[in-house]
């Protein structure tokens, strides 16, 4: 199967832009209600996803922290603990299924590393829910 089916366009995906200060990602994860979300090159190249933990962390190790110095602080400049692997766009769905087990969402990218869009983990458990269904009903027939 194609994984491009359970694709969700670049064009429906918030991403961070690995310049954006602090504010503006705390302001794009707030707005969005995301607890991960991709960060991305300003040529489009997938570089990781940021997790609210990173920040909750990041913010309790600088106390001082202002709303108005966060515009002052580069998101690159925030340590990532986990870094979501990314798949090619022609991956199997095996290795989609594989990738998603530790991730909320797997970014897509193309042979460039360009950023395309995500797939869910739920997408891909409702797939093969489904394959499963349809597999459990064959065999009673």
């Amino acid at each position: 199967m194609n994984i491009l089916f359970f694709l969700k366009p670049k064009s429906e995906v918030a991403y961070l832009y690995e310049d954006y200060s602090l504010r503006q990602t705390l302001e794009k994860i707030d707005y969005y209600r995301y607890s991960a979300i991709p960060i991305i090159d300003k040529e489009g190249c997938y570089i990781g996803t940021l997790t609210e933990g990173d920040l909750l962390r990041y913010i309790k190790d600088k106390a001082d922290l202002d709303l108005r110095k966060a515009e002052n602080i580069s998101l690159s400049s925030i340590p990532r603990r986990w870094y979501n692997d990314p798949v090619n766009v022609n991956c199997d769905m095996e290795d989609l299924l594989l990738t998603s087990m530790n991730q909320n969402f797997v970014p897509v990218i193309d042979d460039e590393r360009t950023f395309i869009g995500i797939i869910t983990r739920r997408d891909i458990i409702q797939y093969f829910y489904n394959r499963y269904k349809e597999c459990s009903e064959d065999a009673e027939k």
